[in-house]
């Protein structure tokens, strides 16, 4: 970002730095600049820019290892001896989801599906990557935050023939023309380095972990942010079972990046948040802040989006078994477009279409193949963090978080009745001879069949992906410089600040 008046760039500005004290000794007993709050992607980039900057900075995070580059040994028996952990390995990103892994938060951490460890979701998720759109930033974000203020063969061949030949979107290089995301086709791309995944853990990280002003702490839980009328002092947390008071020196700062459930959770369970919930939570004794040191904002925790999505299973006539071909020919997602649903009152939804190589639920034979369709930009629709009602305050989604608003559905039924009137005619029981057929919906289905059934729970509908967001929003919950309103020095730098 540009602006010079960014009191946290004014912070990281090389010309006005004082000597850096470095981050070594007894860790506890020090006081930092900087103490980070969860080494996810947003954190450990953060940390690396503070301490690149000369503050002595403190990333703290609860979990442990995940990249074989940060000691983590998880993988399956072909793996031994290769110096690779699972999580290196692209290809077997989907297995977290299917094996026990101590990278998944516990419950009594997240009411949701999330990863704790260093490198956070990125070290468990797919590692797609889509630069968003100019438009993202200019319709969605406050000035400061517009995107001129930053510097920024196989089932592939099946659904080109389907969206780019049938539907008439174009086929593009998603992330050269990465401001068209209307009518757009285009292969997938992924953060991967050298056949490895990538992120920030392997880049940004390495490169703090040289600095001697610089300390990774995991395992440790933040249990709050000692503070006075919104002015923090350090943070509280737990390692090693013993309950420690981490301080921040003078001017220092502390930021939260442990993502958009915890980290307004964080917020709460420090006296910062709706005065229903910090009401709720004095009356159990829960934290130590009482009416008397409350900084009530009741932004924190509003707005929280996950993007809803619909599996659509779909067959081809390909068979991998008798020519080595189709789906199963090639990993995971392979093709991805976008296109928007124009409203009268001159706004638009964006919808998103993911084809991957394998089926889902009870559709797995080796002709299937998933479409992951997603509502993304301009869904109306969102929800609140919310604390658990078992006396642990578990911060989660509230209820009704898909759907809230029929247009979002409406949107993304008119978006599958689209394309797949470019599908040729079939039914699950008859299978088109040529091209894809859908098989746990109906090809002739109407607006209305499609939205009745993106919107009744099941299996392939209405369920969570976890994309969580926007839960500390720029502007309500947090300011230009991504200080939460109401404190002097507290911020949050994750997915929680922006819009969906």
């Amino acid at each position: 970002m540009r602006s010079s008046s960014n009191t946290l760039l004014q912070f990281l500005n090389l010309a006005v730095l004082g000597a850096a004290l470095p981050a070594t000794g007894d860790w506890t007993t020090q006081k930092y600049d900087a103490i980070i709050v969860g080494a996810g992607t947003a954190g450990i980039i953060v940390a690396d820019r503070l301490s690149e900057a000369g503050k002595k900075t403190l990333l703290l995070e609860l979990g442990g290892a995940s990249y074989s580059i940060t000691g983590g040994e998880e993988k399956p028996a072909w793996l031994d001896g290769t110096g690779l952990s699972r999580v290196d390995v692209p290809g077997l990103y989907s297995t977290i989801f299917s094996n026990p892994s101590d990278m998944i938060c516990d419950s009594d951490i997240i009411g949701g599906y999330g990863a704790c460890t260093v490198g956070g979701n990125s070290a468990i998720n797919a590692g797609l990557y889509f630069q968003p759109p100019d438009s993202d930033w200019d319709d969605f974000h406050p000035d400061g935050w517009k995107s001129a203020d930053y510097y920024l063969e196989t089932a592939f061949d099946a659904a080109k023939e389907w969206i780019v030949d049938g539907a008439g979107f174009k086929d593009v290089g998603i992330n050269d023309e990465y401001n068209n995301k209307d009518n757009v086709f285009g292969r997938t791309e992924y953060n991967y380095i050298d056949g490895q995944r990538g992120g920030s853990t392997r880049t940004y990280l390495q490169s703090a972990l040289k600095r001697s002003n610089f300390r990774l702490q995991t395992g440790a839980r933040v249990k709050y942010i000692n503070h006075v009328a919104g002015k923090a002092s350090g943070v509280t947390a737990i390692v090693d079972g013993k309950t420690v008071e981490i301080s921040a020196a003078t001017g220092g700062r502390v930021v939260l990046s442990a993502g958009a459930l915890a980290s307004p959770g964080l917020l709460m369970h420090s006296g910062i948040g709706p005065m229903d919930t910090l009401v709720r939570m004095a009356a159990a004794n829960f934290t130590p802040y009482t009416v008397a040191n409350w900084v009530p904002q009741p932004a924190v925790g509003e707005g929280l989006f996950d993007n809803p999505n619909t599996f659509i299973q779909m067959s081809s006539p390909e068979d991998y078994i008798k020519s080595r071909s189709g789906t199963y020919a090639f990993a995971s997602q392979s093709s991805v477009f976008w296109g928007f649903i124009d409203h009268e009152d001159g706004t638009k939804g964006g919808c998103q279409g993911t084809i991957a190589s394998t089926g889902h639920g009870e559709f797995t034979d080796n002709h299937t193949i998933t479409l992951n369709v997603y509502g993304t930009s301009g869904m109306a629709t969102d929800g609140r963090v919310v604390l658990s009602n078992d006396g642990k305050f578990v911060p989660g989604a509230s209820e009704g978080i898909y759907y809230k608003d029929p247009r979002d559905a409406n949107d993304i039924a008119k978006f599958i009745y689209n394309i797949f009137q470019a599908l040729p005619a079939s039914t699950p029981d008859q299978p088109a001879k040529e091209g894809l057929t859908p098989l746990n919906m109906n090809q002739n289905w109407t607006v209305a069949e499609i939205q009745k059934y993106i919107t009744t729970p099941s299996d392939y509908a209405v369920g969570a992906v976890n994309h969580w967001s926007s839960s500390c929003r720029i502007g309500k919950c947090v300011d230009a410089d991504a200080t939460v309103i109401g404190t002097q020095n507290i911020h949050v730098i994750d997915a929680s600040i922006i819009a969906p």
